[in-house]
């Protein structure tokens, strides 16, 4: 049996490994390659990615500071306009006749006089709750006063215990009630309070006083009204009662024409 020649057959393999060898070194290096490729690939996307997030992240940050910049110029503007609208209400109320609902404690005394004077024929300043202030009034016509608090000042029974309950009971009248009602009215502005903003609160206090103002004023009218019958009907009264009269009709015109001036009525 011929087996050849072992050397050709030696060299024919190592041939064969040679190749294969040759063929794995090209097919290593090819797959390198492409591990390269893809890596290479990888990171070019990854480095997309990193720089798009960064460049969201900057824009949501910007955007973020860019709206409370404007909250709180916004902010800034509201708690500014807040102090002006205070100021501006501070200058209104400052401008006007009556201040505050206190200050309308001598027209409701007033009222409630007019009232009583209607009521009874017989009334004279002497019977009355408030006969120096009716006494003054009725001296001052000829001196020119200029407001209803001079007129109401020249007297001192506004501040008397027959004046005060006399004030109570007109104030309570007016909005319904005796004199308990009329205590609610004008200590009313004390129950605004706790909790409540500045700016809220001094509007409440405003619109509160404006409310009383109508209601004193309307009821001022009719008293006015009735009291000018009165002189013009009792043409036999004395002259004690007439000079009465004549004291309210001169107090509650001016009360009418100030809370007017103060309401905007024309």
């Amino acid at each position: 049996m011929d087996f050849g020649n072992p050397f050709e057959e030696l060299q024919k393999a190592g041939a064969a490994v040679q190749n294969l060898v040759g063929t794995a070194v090209n097919a290593a290096g090819e797959a390198a390659t492409q591990v390269g490729e893809v890596a290479g690939d990888i990171a070019s996307q990854a480095g997309e990615a990193a720089s798009g997030a960064a460049s969201q992240i900057g824009e949501v940050a910007s955007g973020a500071a860019s709206q409370i910049g404007e909250m709180a110029s916004d902010a800034g503007k509201a708690i500014s306009g807040t102090i002006d609208n205070i100021k501006q209400d501070v200058e209104r109320q400052k401008a006007m006749n009556f201040q505050s609902i206190e200050a309308l404690q001598p027209v409701a005394n007033v009222v409630n006089e007019a009232t009583a004077a209607l009521d009874d024929e017989t009334r004279t300043v002497r019977e009355s709750s408030i006969p120096e202030v009716l006494g003054g009034a009725l001296g001052a016509t000829a001196g020119g006063i200029a407001s209803f608090a001079a007129l109401y000042g020249l007297g001192t029974a506004g501040l008397s215990a027959a004046g005060m309950t006399s004030a109570l009971a007109a104030a309570g009248a007016v909005v319904g009630g005796g004199m308990a009602a009329g205590v609610f009215v004008l200590a009313a502005p004390v129950a605004i309070g706790a909790g409540v903003g500045v700016d809220l609160a001094a509007k409440l206090r405003a619109d509160q006083l404006k409310q009383e103002k109508e209601r004193l004023y309307e009821e001022a009218l009719r008293k006015h009204q009735a009291i000018i019958q009165a002189l013009k009907e009792e043409t036999n009264a004395t002259k004690e009662r007439m000079e009465y009269l004549q004291s309210l009709n001169i107090l509650l015109t001016k009360a009418i024409e100030e809370l007017r001036e103060d309401l905007g009525k024309q």
